[in-house]
Order: C-alpha cells, then structure tokens, then sequence
C-alpha cells in the first residue's frame, strides 16, 4: 500500500461520535495514528434525527482525530447499528457452469446472488451478505468451493439489512461535513472482526455490544455469523435507574455509576459509601456501593436475559464453548462480565481489539471496538484494491458489493 493511503473508521453512537484515523508505514503496515470523539447531538438511539447537529458532531470528532494524527481525512468507513438493523438467513442455489463442472469465481458470485434474492420491505437495503457454508451435491460444511468439482452448488447465507432513511440520513450528514462515506458496515460485525480470536469463531460465540440506549450482538459458530440482532435497551437505561431511585440528574447518575457502580454484590464494597450530591440546596447524601449494585443489577440481567431469549432460538446457542464476549461502553461497568457469566451460564470476557496490529492504549478500552474493525475493514478492502469512489450508489450498486462479500467470507 502507498504510504499516504488514510483509513478512517466512523463509530457513530447515541452518546458518542468516535472516529479512528490510521496511516501505512514504509513497510506496508497499518499504524493507527490519530483518535478523535464528540457527543452524539442529532442523534437518537444510533439514528439521525437532525442533519445539521449530526454534521457539526461529525467533523468535530473528525478533527480531532485529524489534529492527532497530523493528517486530513476525506473518506469514511462507517458503521451502522440498533434498531435500523435487521438480519434474516437465506439460501441459494445455481448450477456449475464452469468448464468440466469446476466451480469458479463467477460461479460463487452467482450463488450469492441468489442467496440474496429475497424480499424485503422498500425502505430498507441489503448492506451485507455473510456466507455461512457452501454445498456442493448435497456435500456440506464447504468454506471456500472454487476450483472443486460439481453439478449443482448452494450457499446458506445471513443477510443483513438496513433501514433505508437511516443509512441516507447518516451519509447525508457526513457529507455535508465535507467527508465521503467509503462504505457502510454492520458495528458489531466490524467489532467482531477486532475482538473474536479464531477459535473463539470456531468453536461458538457470542459477542455483546452494550451501547448507551441499545444494546446490539452476534453469533458466531463454525467460522460463521449466525444471529444478528439488537434489544432497545443499553446502558442509559441502567443510568437512568439510578438517576430515579437517587433522586440525582442523569449526569451526576452517570459519573457516579462509572466511578463507583457495580451489578455484581461479591464485588461491591459493602462498608464504603459514596456521596450523592444535593439537589435544589437539599445536602448531599452518603449510599452505600451495595445499594447501587441492588438498582444497577436488575437491569444489566435485562439486557442479558432479553439477548440469551433471542439466540436460544438458534439450534446451537447451547454449544458456544468460545463463550461470551461484552463490549461497548456498558461493559465497564464493574461485575459486568461475572453477571453475564451467570445469565447466560458461559463464561464471559471483556473484548479488547486483538489483531498485528499496534493499538494505542486508548483503543483497548471496549468503547473503541467498533472503530477499531471499521479500520480493519478499510485495511482489507482497501488491500483488495475494492474502495467506492461513487458514494452516493448503495454497497450493493457499486463494485463494493463483491469486494465486501469477499473480505467478509473470507474473515468469517
């Protein structure tokens, strides 16, 4: 790659508006060099709600990361999540037209086409389509079928889709900052590719996205997507919680659940209390840390007891022996990853961006995950020679598509 390439990643959040800004060195490797956020104004649950204020959130987070870096950005890979999105599973099938019945590249390409053929509503897109398996003669479990011999060939796939107005509102206000959006991914599939080792993908598992009013996840077994989803609860609501019993403003409700809260009673210090401030002249008032556990706990097990109902409705969810993965900025909320333990009766970690590449210490916090696979995902197309120079098309229009298809089936 040409040392003056620039990949920026746009994580564009209810609270927060984080961008990744990351540069090749002499040697062709990917050096993250410039970090930037803003708060999400304009935005309400992931999703434009006023062009204008979402612009100025935009470039400020832009310059930020540009003003670290020393480099001026001009495209975006941006990402896309909560309630705008929608998945469903599909099938394809095509006969091999290749010479002596090889399976070639045209030949997959035309079976995922297939895949895809299914209705959907008019106001949503097709933003991605993840191969699960090929099948070659009724011969299963097959990840990549070129250049193998068949009659006939299918693929089971995993579509995800995306509400129309929220995509083009979103691109609309990037582009009034003056930015290209390169294309647009699935958040916590761009935080899967940061975070999940391969045998964690391998073996099952299932990757939790606490955001600020959503809460979003990913399935992933045999190497392959399998759920996709979001619940419209995140970590607002647990402030908000606190906010109402407390008697407190969200904002000092806020402070005071990141500095001292917990949703796991073995981990609260039950003698230590922490001062709620007074409202209106009322004088501040001591709690102890195990009362805010007692408000907090109820509903971190909402948010896990609503994703482990949605994902028992795949065969396999009892078999994730990679466990549980929790990131977003809801997973700093200490005892989070022993509560997910005991809801979902696997083991549990925190997600931190695991790749060759050299992160900076900011982006091992779990609230840059997404930007941090918005980048790998820019590295990977981009390396593959496959960037949309033509914004304005959607990723299945432009010859994005197929170069998309192919870095994620080949990640997967």
């Amino acid at each position: 790659m040409a040392e003056s390439e620039v990949i920026a990643g746009l994580d564009i959040g209810t609270d927060k508006i984080r961008v990744l800004v990351a540069e090749y060195g002499s040697r062709g490797e990917l050096i993250v060099s410039g970090w930037g956020e803003s708060r999400s104004d304009g935005l309400r649950k992931g999703v434009v709600v006023n062009i204008e204020s979402a612009r100025e959130a935009v470039q400020a987070a832009v310059e930020a990361a540009e003003h670290e870096s020393g480099r001026t950005v001009t495209g975006l890979w941006a990402s896309l999540g909560g309630s705008s999105v929608d998945s469903l599973n599909s099938r394809g099938v095509v006969a091999v037209s290749g010479k002596n019945r090889e399976i070639g590249a045209a030949d997959v390409e035309r079976v995922l086409e297939a895949a895809r053929a299914v209705v959907i509503p008019m106001d949503r897109d097709i933003l991605h389509v993840l191969p699960q398996e090929y099948i070659i003669d009724d011969q299963g479990g097959v990840r990549n079928p070129k250049d193998m011999i068949g009659v006939r060939l299918e693929a089971e796939v995993h579509i995800v889709t995306a509400s129309v107005s929220a995509t083009k509102n979103m691109t609309k206000a990037v582009e009034r900052a003056d930015y290209k959006v390169r294309d647009v991914a699935l958040g916590s599939l761009t935080a899967a590719r940061a975070l999940l080792s391969e045998d964690e993908k391998e073996m099952g598992v299932l990757l939790v996205d606490i955001g600020a009013s959503s809460t979003d996840y990913i399935l992933v077994q045999g190497g392959a997507p399998r759920i996709t989803g979001s619940i419209p609860v995140g970590g607002a609501q647990a402030t908000s919680d606190l906010s109402i019993v407390l008697k407190t403003p969200m904002d000092a409700a806020e402070r005071l659940k990141r500095e001292s809260g917990c949703c796991w009673e073995p981990l609260a210090d039950s003698e230590e209390p922490v001062i709620i401030p007074g409202v209106g002249g009322r004088p501040p008032v001591p709690v102890l840390v195990t009362e805010l556990c007692r408000i907090l706990r109820p509903r971190m097990e909402e948010i896990f007891g609503l994703i482990r109902d949605q994902v028992a409705k795949y065969p396999g969810a009892s078999r994730l022996a990679g466990g549980i993965v929790i990131t977003g900025g809801g997973s700093l909320l200490s005892g989070v990853t022993e509560l997910a333990g005991r809801v979902f009766e696997q083991p549990a970690r925190l997600g931190q961006p695991k790749s060759s590449v050299k992160w900076p210490e900011i982006c091992r916090n779990p609230n840059w995950s997404t930007a941090a696979g918005l980048i790998l995902l820019g590295d990977a197309v981009m390396r593959k020679g496959v960037v949309n120079e033509h914004p304005e098309n959607t990723a299945e229009d432009s010859g994005v598509f197929k170069g998309l298809v192919r870095w994620l089936g080949e990640f997967f």
